[in-house]
């Protein structure tokens, strides 16, 4: 049966997956608090443990080398301060360097100091320019030096060259936090692959449930001695409060489910992605679309037609019954310049019109086929009202 509506925004939140959610419904009807010593407490206890080994597994760690949280935003607060110890080094990291892409959480929520941090400059394809970490880490010798960044851009799809970057860092005697959040499933995205110190990922982005998340180290001796929430010690004193079971079963269930699907499936949402595009560029040959000419994600697609702004196509297409969006959903709802694509150098006119279609493990054929029909009527509509009659 047809959907109602095409649902085009996975980057955003993608659907929680039916194995999520049956094993969700389980835990939900089991009681018992993890850090009660009676047996419905034990039981709690091992659900959580089990679901914390899946997840080690996903990302190539030992189980007590990861953390849940309420989510990666949590994380990442978490995860960038100076007070971050790697294998027994208490002393603290004196710079952090962000790359001028990265998500709101990171550029807004560290713990450095301002005079403590600087931006690093993508290129004209939303790389990170590898040059300018070299001329900082060379700028910075002799500091201490965090570097934060994710694995893939949660805009243009970008992949970002993590373990190059790492390979700089460490030899610098360095550390690198990366976002997966984007790239979990969908691009090499663990350890062995990406040689970062510190890896958080998202529930939600994956299929599991909104609301939880987790923090990974590569390593056993890595540690934060300055948590953000205290309390009862859950969380190995890392992070207190009562750990959500069900969301946290739910997380690894569908962490298990992207594993099993494997490169199959990334193959199968490049096929996707590509097909919308080429039905963008057959009706707006000038269409741009955004980190063409790098490495992308398979599911995500970032482009503009000149003239035509976000907003009024967001609206249009969502009038058709298709959902997408102008970029990040963690701006209260609000269609704004994207700073991505600012730090990309593309134009204001053009990025101001920029649209993200995201597709996931539910997206079909039909999904592409509804989008490809109701941007053909946006934009000619919108086209339209551009011509004035002569006079």
């Amino acid at each position: 049966m047809q959907r109602s509506r095409a649902y085009l925004d996975h980057n955003a939140t993608t659907p929680l997956r039916p194995v999520a959610r049956e094993a969700m419904l389980v835990a939900l009807t089991q009681e018992g608090n993890a850090s009660s010593v009676h047996h419905e407490g034990r039981a709690a206890r091992a659900r959580l443990e089990s679901a914390r080994e899946a997840l080690a597994g996903f990302v190539k760690t030992q189980p007590k080398n990861v953390y849940f949280t309420s989510g990666a935003t949590e994380a990442l607060n978490l995860a960038l301060t100076p007070e971050l110890e790697l294998d027994g080094n208490k002393a603290p990291f004196e710079m952090l360097l962000v790359a001028a892409g990265e998500h709101a959480c990171v550029l807004a929520g560290h713990r450095f100091p301002a005079t403590a941090v600087e931006k690093l400059p993508l290129t004209a394809d939303g790389v990170l320019d590898l040059a300018a970490l070299d001329a900082a880490l060379a700028r910075h010798a002799g500091r201490r030096v965090l570097l934060a960044l994710q694995a893939a851009n949660n805009e243009t799809g970008v992949i970002q060259p993590v373990a190059a970057a790492a390979a700089r860092v460490h030899a610098a005697g360095g550390a690198l936090v990366c976002d997966g959040v984007q790239a979990a499933g969908k691009a090499p995205s663990d350890f062995s692959a990406l040689d970062a110190d510190v890896l958080v990922l998202s529930a939600h982005k994956i299929g599991g449930p909104q609301g939880t998340g987790a923090l990974c180290f590569a390593k056993s001796r890595h540690h934060i001695l300055n948590g953000l929430i205290r309390g009862g010690g859950q969380e190995r004193g890392l992070r207190a409060g009562t750990q959500n079971v069900a969301a946290i079963v739910g997380f690894a269930a569908a962490a298990e489910a992207l594993a099993q699907a494997g490169v199959a499936e990334m193959a199968r949402l490049a096929g996707l992605r590509d097909r919308l595009e080429r039905a963008v560029k057959a009706l707006a040959p000038e269409a741009v679309i955004f980190g063409a000419g790098a490495p992308r994600l398979p599911n995500t697609a970032n482009f503009a037609v000149p003239g035509v702004g976000a907003e009024v196509l967001l609206m249009a297409l969502d009038l058709e019954g298709v959902a997408v969006s102008s970029g990040s959903a963690c701006s209260s709802g609000k269609v704004k310049r994207s700073h991505v694509l600012e730090a990309m150098g593309v134009p204001p006119a053009l990025a101001e019109g920029a649209i993200r279609v995201s597709l996931g493990w539910n997206s079909e054929e039909d999904d592409v086929e509804r989008f490809r029909i109701a941007f053909v009527r946006a934009v000619e509509t919108l086209k339209a009202k551009r011509v004035k009659p002569a006079a």
